[in-house]
């Protein structure tokens, strides 16, 4: 027969697993505040890229792209082997030494937008307009790939 140590009987304390809970939840703050640095400048980094609505229509294709704050001087649009590009930049506005930001979330820089056009546009007769930030482009799709609609008479 072995002989066993005897332990007295240890009685369940609900404050001890409280505590445990405290200890994780700090380690688990204090390892996303050492991550934070990284993660502000994987945010700067970001690109800035426009968005882009692309409406078929029966008659033409419309694209819309939001650009607030872009002179349309500085928007470039080509159409080149079925691919639409809109080209741009937005400028940084004057940095004011006075002014200290709580929070900055607009981006500037160069962006570049690429769309495959379907066969049936008609690139001769593209259309482009820009009013308040909002560049439209319209592509009226060619007489042939139009949807013809033929009547038949029942009998």
């Amino acid at each position: 027969m072995a002989l066993m140590k005897w332990r007295k009987r240890e009685v369940w304390d609900p404050f001890r697993y409280l505590s445990d809970l405290q200890e994780d939840m700090n380690r688990l703050f204090d390892l996303s505040l050492a991550r934070l640095p990284r993660q502000l400048e994987d945010i700067a980094n970001v690109e800035w890229v426009p968005a882009v609505d692309v409406i078929d229509e029966k008659d033409k294709l419309r694209i819309k792209a939001d650009l607030p704050g872009i002179k349309k001087e500085d928007v470039e649009i080509n159409i080149e082997d079925g691919v639409l590009s809109i080209k741009g930049e937005r400028q940084n506005e004057k940095e004011e030494k006075n002014k200290n930001y709580y929070r900055r979330e607009c981006f500037y820089g160069v962006f570049e937008r690429s769309i495959s056009l379907p066969a049936e546009v008609d690139i001769e007769k593209a259309e482009a307009n820009y009013k308040d930030g909002v560049l439209e482009i319209i592509l009226p799709k060619k007489e042939e790939s139009k949807p013809k609609q033929i009547k038949v008479k029942i009998k």
